[in-house]
This record gives structure tokens, C-alpha cells and sequence, in this order.
């Protein structure tokens, strides 16, 4: 049986030391164990959208934020690994992957973009909006672990047959208005939005947490790249 082949996104152009893109592992390891097989796609092409020739799937990955002026949003003292050079080539990509209804799931900075390009913006900093009760993140070097509540009725709900979920969490900025079409279907304990669906895309999920962490066979990351494979491998 053919492997479909899922695009995933880098991290921007790092230019210290050895100009480099660079992913963590675990996004490709996730998309493998799944069935698929990943292609990586770093920002700076000139004609982002002819990359998702050939492809089955998209998969934009997390990472440093979203530019704030893409939101009018103002610089806060905790952003970090802002590049216009990747808000440039993702917000063009996901626009493209929209239009094709191209299998997409967009993972943490990801699930930013997508409400940013939908007219929407960010909460910059969560514990200056929701306070401290749930940690979302606790360093940059380390993720956590927290609840989150699924809406009934919701592709996820369907998907998991269960409406509570405990989730690899790394992020300190979230969805804060939402873009049009777009449907909060998942939420912490302290009411920040934790998963998003677009209205009339056949398959398009973006989740707030990090399921490539937690990928091991049985648990809830890996249902849920196996699920996002399986629709790829479905148009192949």
C-alpha cells in the first residue's frame, strides 16, 4: 500500500552558527509510525502553494510566534522566534491547502496561523488574560500535561468517544477572537481555546496542544495522526 506524503513545516531560518531549518524529530517520527511519509517543507520558497503538488496531507508544525502586526497586535516582552519569512510561506501554504481541501492538521503555532489568516487574533501572553490555574507552558525547554474538554458533537468528540482528554500542552499564546468559519471545539479548564474546525473543510483540525508528543501506540497523539493518515491515504 502507498504511503501518503504529508508535507511538514520547519521551524524558521535559524542563522546562528551554521545557517540551518531545523523540526524536532517527533513530528516526523509521528507522521512514520502513522503510515505516512513526511516531507519537509522549510519557508522561503518563492511559490509556496506548487509545494503541495504530490501531497496527500499537511501538516504545519509548531514553533516561535506569529508576527504580531499580522494581527495588529503590539511586540510583548515574552515573544519569541518571530519570522516574517515563515509567517509568510505558512499563511500562504495553509491558504492554498483551504482551497484545495487538502487533509490538514495544524498543530499549535499552526492552530495560530489558521485564525490569524481568518481574521482573527491572539491572546499574546495567556497568564496576563487567564491568570496561572492551568500551566499551558512552564519553560521553553519543557511541555506539561493538562485536561481539556471536548465538545460534544465535535470531530474530535467523534473521534476520541469521550468529551475529556489530557493533552502535551507548550505554548503561551492561544486564539483570543475567532477568525470566520472557525468553530472552538476544545477548551482548557481556564476557558482557553484548545482545538479548532473551519466550517465546510472536509478535513481540517487544528489543536492548540502537541499530539507528536505523545505518539506511542494506544494513546491519543497517534489516534489522532492515524486518523489525519488514514483521510490522506484516502485521496492517494
Amino acid at each position: 500500500m502507498q504511503r501518503p506524503r504529508i508535507g511538514v513545516t520547519t521551524y524558521h531560518r535559524d542563522r546562528t552558527g551554521r545557517p540551518r531549518f531545523h523540526l524536532p524529530t517527533a513530528y516526523v517520527d509521528a507522521v512514520r509510525a502513522a503510515g505516512g511519509a513526511p516531507v519537509l517543507l522549510p519557508p522561503g520558497d518563492p511559490h509556496p502553494a506548487r509545494l503541495l503538488d504530490g501531497l496527500e496531507g499537511l501538516v504545519l508544525a509548531g514553533g516561535g510566534d506569529v508576527h504580531p502586526a499580522r494581527f495588529q497586535g503590539a511586540p510583548h516582552a515574552t515573544s519569541y522566534a518571530t519570522c516574517e519569512e515563515r509567517d509568510d510561506f505558512e499563511f500562504a501554504l495553509l491558504a492554498e491547502a483551504i482551497e484545495r481541501a487538502l487533509p490538514t492538521l495544524a498543530i499549535c503555532r499552526g492552530a495560530q496561523v489558521l485564525n490569524v489568516l481568518r481574521g482573527g487574533d491572539l491572546l499574546d501572553h495567556l497568564p496576563d488574560h487567564v491568570g496561572d490555574e492551568v500551566a499551558h507552558r512552564t519553560s521553553q525547554q519543557e511541555h506539561v500535561h493538562h485536561a481539556v474538554r471536548l465538545r460534544p458533537g465535535s470531530r474530535l468528540a467523534e473521534l476520541y468517544g469521550a468529551e475529556r482528554l489530557e493533552v502535551a500542552s507548550w505554548h503561551h499564546q492561544a486564539a483570543g477572537r475567532l477568525g470566520e468559519g472557525l468553530a472552538a471545539v476544545a477548551f482548557a479548564e481556564d476557558g482557553v481555546v484548545e482545538a479548532l474546525e473551519l466550517d465546510g473543510a472536509p478535513w481540517l483540525l487544528a489543536v492548540q496542544w502537541h499530539p507528536e508528543l505523545d505518539s506511542e501506540d494506544g494513546s491519543p497523539g497517534r489516534r489522532l495522526f492515524d486518523h489525519f493518515v488514514a483521510i490522506a491515504r484516502s485521496r492517494s
